[in-house]
């Protein structure tokens, strides 16, 4: 007897073939049978919804949360079903002692985390790589998770604050990197994530450990993974090269997923992204993986000048980042820091989050009355009227609204017609939601369901069969996590049922539910009927359905990359 039958649903498998109307049995965790199925311990009349693969979302940060949040919220909820931790090396094992709190100050930077939520919520009944596996086990997650090494913490365990101030690790130290690398794969990671992005500066402005390492070094930690083909490569890359990049792909034999601003679609650089694109298709045409997370939403922030992020990568930041208030306001007054800021913005780098377009960056909230004239306009619009500085503008109104004035910037990923062409290409790999990072300021979480009503049904660059398939197969074949992703017999039965005629994400919502009070930034799903992991629902189309254990897996065994080759046939 099945443990389960969706009836009636039109099955998109996530392969690639065509929709189907069938019925979908479930036994053990597994897909049992699809077709024309009688019995079932349980059965849901599925009258006509969609049903495909869970999403995989291979761009997360829920290394902290998932220690006091089983649920893993929102993200179940909007279709995830597995989820890639650890990304751009800012996990939180391994865990010494005497590193954890430099550790959370950094990562509650760096990912827009809420400090005292952090403090309070972790449970440190872990400190190796293994330990924290273990830690995931017991704690029964809603989503399969898999963990990324990081570098940064890596690197912080092993030199402290030195891991942000001094750039070359002495032989000793590599040496216990590299033992830690390889312990994690020993445990079951699917990878190592690092960094060498502008925008990753932590507590106090110190850069994060990896952005400062030389090449040499990571170079020294991808070998320290294991065989050739074992493992990936996530690398917030900043403006790192295709080309810089490619021969230690080469030499390693292993794939690199790389996440940059310079990769993002920018109308002020409208060909530069899609020239790294096609590089790193030249590249797996030559057997070597290289790959693009490339977002399927603006990169939006919301943020006020008490935690003004999206600047961060600018130097006039570099000091002041771990302010209070009140020491902000003073800074924000003086008239040569000023200057030295509208001097930034004139000059930014590829690959900075704030290019200097003031044109992109609006007024959301004001909180006094003679200040509502300027919700919802944007800051060079303002300025025009007023015959001001846009800068000025927007530090005037801060320090009037005593920094809570919230502000909205669009800043990359912005233009359909642009950002559809990097979603299509080859080398892309629909991701970098950050979920359960910068909750101060956005939730891009539900970036499936985003992609299914905008680039799917809205616009209808992807038919719903490619559209599923980016989603799902894809991902999880290139990351070699072993069957799922897809709708077959003996894959395991990770579920989506929605309706396609209204599937999508819900406006941002400001919640006040992180331990000690905290509070976060969510999203939710609109048009979906219920998220299945290993056959068990998580969430009912309502709210998530209680357990006492959760029902994901802590994922240890991954398929072997061959390189760029296997990739490629794995991307048609």
């Amino acid at each position: 007897m099945n443990d389960l039958v969706i009836r009636g649903a039109t099955v998109v498998d996530g392969l690639g073939n065509e929709p189907r109307r069938a019925d979908v049995a479930v036994k053990d965790g597994k897909i049992a049978d699809i077709g024309n199925i009688r019995g079932g311990d349980r059965t849901i009349d599925a009258g006509g919804l969609t049903l495909s693969p869970g999403i995989v979302d291979v761009h997360t940060h829920y290394d902290a949360q998932v220690t006091w949040d089983a649920t893993l919220s929102p993200s179940p909820s909007l279709g995830v079903t597995t989820a890639v931790m650890g990304n751009c090396g800012f996990g939180i094992v391994p865990a010494p002692a005497d590193a954890r709190d430099l550790v959370i100050r950094n990562l509650s930077v760096v990912e827009g985390m809420d400090l005292d939520a952090l403090r309070t919520g972790i449970t440190w009944d872990f400190e190796s790589f293994s330990d924290y596996m273990a830690m995931l086990r017991r704690r029964a997650p809603y989503a399969n998770v898999a963990v990324l090494a990081g570098h940064s913490t890596i690197r912080t365990a092993v030199m402290g604050e030195a891991a942000s101030q001094r750039k070359d690790a002495t032989p000793e130290e590599i040496a216990r990197m590299k033992a830690m690398v390889a312990d994690a794969m020993a445990n079951g990671a699917i990878g190592l994530g690092a960094s060498y992005s502008l925008n990753h500066s932590g507590y106090g402005g110190v850069p994060m450990p990896s952005t400062i390492a030389p090449m040499e070094e990571l170079d020294a930690l991808v070998g320290a993974m294991g065989p050739r083909g074992r493992g990936v490569v996530a690398i917030a890359s900043g403006v790192k090269t295709p080309q810089e990049l490619e021969p230690m792909a080469a030499r390693h034999g292993r794939p690199f997923f790389q996440g940059t601003g310079v990769a993002m679609y920018n109308e002020q650089a409208p060909d530069r992204a899609i020239k790294i694109f096609d590089d790193c298709a030249a590249a797996i045409r030559r057997g070597n993986g290289l790959y693009i997370q490339i977002p399927c939403q603006p990169l939006s922030f919301d943020f006020t000048m008490a935690n003004a992020y999206p600047f961060y990568s600018h130097s006039a930041f570099d000091p002041i980042k771990a302010y209070a208030p009140e020491q902000l306001k003073a800074v924000f007054r003086d008239a040569s820091w000023r200057a030295t800021f509208r001097e930034n913005a004139k000059t930014p780098r590829p690959g900075m989050i704030f290019q200097g377009n003031w044109d992109r960056v609006m007024v959301a909230v004001t909180h006094k009355p003679g200040n509502a004239r300027y919700t919802n306009r944007y800051l060079h619009e303002i300025a025009a009227a007023e015959h001001r500085d846009p800068l000025d503008v927007m530090l005037d109104l801060a320090l009037d609204e005593n920094l809570e004035t919230a502000f909205l910037g669009r800043f990359l990923n912005v233009g359909d017609d642009g950002v559809a062409r990097l979603l299509k290409h080859e080398a892309g790999v629909v991701a970098l939601s950050d979920a359960g990072a910068h909750l101060i300021y956005m939730c891009d979480a539900g970036f499936g369901l985003h992609f299914l009503a905008r680039w799917v049904r809205e616009r209808g660059d992807f038919d719903i069969v490619e559209g599923i398939r980016r989603l799902t197969s894809h991902p999880a074949d290139l990351y070699g996590i072993q069957n799922r992703g897809r709708i077959a017999v003996g894959a395991q039965a990770d579920l989506l049922l929605f309706d396609p005629a209204t599937v999508g994400v819900s406006p941002a919502e400001r919640v006040a539910d992180l331990p000690g009070g905290g509070r976060r930034t969510i999203r939710k799903p609109t048009g979906v009927h219920g998220v299945f992991c290993n056959g068990v629902m998580t969430f009912d189309g309502k709210g998530y359905v209680e357990h006492a254990k959760g029902p994901g897996q802590v994922l240890d065994r991954f398929n072997a990359s061959r390189g760029g080759h296997n990739l490629a046939l794995a991307a048609q």
